[in-house]
């Protein structure tokens, strides 16, 4: 081998060339030795192999295999659901990589790390000449010397590679994974139910050397702490270069919840072995915590300084499963209620611990005849898409003053206008025919009647979109109502002097659209009427309501018919089917502060934002003597509560967006006599639609997502479209079309490469 030295010192030593080396013209097969059916499938009928570097990555490489398109074939990609132009191995031992021949032509054989353990990935280097052949297949022996010493493979001799050329075993394939005990079965990585539609981020390409990462080292020791639960099970950490749950440890650990200072429910999730504590994590709702009864594990997002892990937990038994989860869900309730959980009623109890349970069936729901692995077509990536995108986004950048930012969105149904609130100005937007956004208008310096200028800090369409309802934070014992077509506050409506004004809603979902004058109005702990058109205060007496508790609201929202959903700080959930009257259900707090909430039209859902997860909830009675009433109604039977659904994002996908979850409030598509099918949200730089029809069915993380270079503020449907999404960002506003949001995968989540890291000692480095 050393025959090619002169040409790999030019190829190897420059740190700057991405590619060692190329084959230029092949097939890549699949071979399943077991299989009598399809013993060899053509994946690519033409293809490309290269061995490339890991940007930023240190000793390193992928074996590339490129699919090249005939004449035509491009043209069919629009109509596919997804593409496969690559398939990207991380070289390593693993792969078990050697050469041979088929049909007299050279060929490169392979594990397929993903498959079953007998199949095979050959690439059949149609037309390569010999020096060719032993040229790639050395490179690829210096690429498995380098990941194993972390060392330079410049002054390897052929003695050093041949440690890592194939040689066929008779009984075992590896020893490596031979004596491993696993607490179900035999594994090096943690296989999660692929729910994305994305199997490659669910399963890794290879398993790296043990680790520890020192930013999971424990400051002190759960040896002395009070144990709440324990159970033993095998811990995986997301690792960015082989996109995969791999194993910290070989062997079976021990996982604890620890009560670290008795007395003021600190509680922590520790994961220990033979050696001592090696993980030690507060349990809060920042952990984004996701449990998967397919898998018995629950996985869970750590924020290690600059960057976010993400960890997995699986569990020896189902019975274990079950246990821990259990333990862990009191126990973040009372971390986060500061009361221990047995205090909690019964009924309320289930209704807490029912809200971890994933991915069931809602009640009910009737099959829309969709395929369900169905998702919609991706934005094309070439140079044209991206060029119309950013055109797309200037055209809606508006002469605003540039010292505010952006910090509300309301959508009109009527003209096709926006409005988008900066500072004491509000943007006008109009939505073109090209379903794009552009600006209009400024409604500038918005003042008092008195002339006295303010930060509108809620804003409400109403009276057929003719009037905007204005919160004024520095008077919130009143509202101003402003004309639209004068672009001026006309009225001030003084709500109450004892009262003040904490958030608004329209009398009904669709009262904007007509001429209805009154108005909903939720002090923190009142609900009221507010009427303009009578004299003095302008609230209701007889329409008002005040509660005893401090119940703290923080959202509410009505249904087509004027039933009304109020949340609270809290986190509660009240249903009311009129004001002034008590609530019909009052649904116990998980614990965590709800920041807004919205409902169906029908009623029969609704959607709670919290800053880290959606809480979806079916208002509709099961049994019981009210059975298919809807929870605004009746009151559910204290036995029959419920079932609350939590939208989360899976931890390895805010391992690769490399920020905390703070989710703006969720919104279902509105419109009349239109059936809600998605909800819209964004965190951070990303706006993220769920499916909903898909939801219902107990996929609760069908959730398709579009970044940006700037934060989002607040996104919203166009009113009565389900597809086209208005995007406020801090200093623009545009529109996307829903098909044009990406499932998650690490090219449509991952953050800048300057700090997206892995948290694994092996990927040390920007990836």
């Amino acid at each position: 081998m050393n025959i090619f030295k002169s040409l790999l010192g030019k190829v190897w030593q420059d740190p700057n060339a991405a590619e060692v080396v190329k084959i230029e013209m092949g097939q890549l097969y699949l071979v399943r030795p077991g299989n009598i059916r399809s013993s060899r499938e053509c994946i690519y009928n033409e293809a490309i192999a290269t061995i490339r570097r890991v940007p930023a990555l240190d000793h390193n490489f992928q074996l590339v295999i490129t699919r090249v398109y005939e004449d035509g074939d491009q043209e069919l990609l629009e109509d596919e659901d997804e593409t496969d132009e690559e398939r990207v191995f991380l070289i390593s031992e693993e792969l078990e990589f050697r050469s041979g021949v088929t049909d007299d032509e050279p060929t490169f054989i392979w594990r397929d790390l993903d498959g079953d353990v007998d199949e095979l990935y050959e690439f059949v280097a149609s037309g390569t000449n010999e020096p060719t052949r032993v040229f790639f297949e050395t490179c690829m022996y210096r690429a498995m010397y380098e990941r194993k010493f972390k060392a330079n493979a410049d002054n390897t001799k052929d003695s050093d590679l041949e440690q890592f050329i194939w040689r066929p075993v008779t009984k075992a394939r590896s020893k490596g994974n031979s004596n491993r005990k696993s607490p179900k079965n035999q594994q090096d990585h943690l296989d999660l139910p692929p729910d994305t539609g994305d199997d490659s981020t669910m399963q890794p390409q290879a398993m790296p050397t043990k680790t520890t990462s020192t930013a999971a080292s424990p400051s002190f020791a759960s040896s002395s702490l009070p144990t709440v639960a324990s159970q033993e099970g095998l811990i995986f950490s997301w690792n960015l270069e082989v996109e995969g749950f791999v194993a910290e440890r070989e062997q079976v650990v021990l996982a604890k919840i620890v009560k670290r200072t008795p007395g003021n429910f600190n509680y922590w999730l520790i994961i220990t072995d033979e050696d001592g504590d090696f993980v030690s994590h507060k349990i809060s709702s920042d952990m984004n915590p996701r449990w998967a009864q397919k898998t018995s594990s629950l996985t869970w997002n750590y924020a290690n300084g600059s960057r976010y892990d993400s960890w997995a937990l699986q569990l020896a038994s189902t019975e274990a499963y079950d246990a821990f989860k259990t333990a862990f869900a009191q126990c973040l309730w009372e971390t986060l209620h500061g009361v221990e959980f047995r205090k909690a009623k019964p009924d309320e109890q289930a209704y807490i611990i029912s809200s971890t349970t994933e991915d069931v069936e809602m009640r009910d729901v009737e099959d829309e005849g969709e395929d369900e692995e169905e998702v919609e077509s991706e934005l094309d990536p070439d140079e044209a898409s991206e060029e119309e995108e950013e055109e797309e986004e200037g055209d809606a950048i508006s002469p605003m003053p540039q010292g505010e930012r952006n910090s509300q969105l309301t959508i009109g149904y009527k003209g096709d206008r926006s409005y988008v609130v900066r500072g004491s100005n509000i943007g006008v937007f109009s939505h073109s025919n090209d379903d794009q956004v552009k600006y209009y208008a400024t409604i500038s310096k918005i003042s008092t009647p008195k002339g006295k200028e303010f930060k509108p800090q809620e804003v409400m369409l109403h009276d057929q979109d003719t009037k905007m309802v204005l919160k004024n934070p520095l008077d919130p014992h009143s509202l101003f109502s402003m004309d639209i077509e004068r672009g001026k506050v006309v009225e001030e409506w003084k709500i109450h002097e004892d009262i003040t004004v904490d958030h608004i809603a329209p009398d009904n979902k669709f009262a904007q659209t007509t001429r209805e004058q009154t108005l909903v109005g939720a002090s923190h702990n009142a609900l009221f009427r507010v009427d303009p058109r009578i004299s003095g205060s302008k609230m209701v007496e007889s329409q008002y309501k005040q509660y005893v508790s401090k119940n703290k609201f923080s959202g509410v929202a009505t249904t087509a018919s004027g039933k009304l959903a109020v949340a609270s700080e809290k986190g509660d959930i009240r249903l009311f089917d009129t004001i002034g009257k008590n609530a019909k259900t009052a649904l116990p707090p998980l614990g965590d502060p709800i920041l807004g909430i919205d409902v169906t039209a029908s009623g029969r859902w609704i959607v709670a934002t919290t800053k880290t997860y959606l809480l979806l909830i079916d208002t509709l009675i099961g049994e019981g003597r009210y059975a298919g009433n809807l929870g605004f109604d009746r009151s559910f039977p204290a036995n029959a509560k419920p079932m609350p659904r939590r939208l989360q994002l899976r931890s390895e996908h805010v391992a690769y967006m490399n920020h905390d979850i703070n989710f703006s409030v969720a919104r279902f598509n509105q419109g009349e006599g239109q059936e809600e099918n998605a909800i819209v949200t964004a965190t951070g730089q990303y706006v993220i639609a769920w499916d909903f029809a898909k939801v219902k069915k107990g996929h609760l993380d069908k959730y398709e997502i579009k970044k940006y270079e700037d934060m989002v503020v607040q996104d919203n449907f166009k009113f009565g479209d389900d597809k086209q999404i208005i995007v406020a960002l801090q200093n623009n506003v545009l529109a996307i079309n829903k098909k044009n949001l990406k499932r998650p995968t690490r090219n449509s989540l991952a953050a800048p490469m300057l700090s997206l890291q892995s948290r694994s000692s092996i990927v040390n480095s920007p990836y």
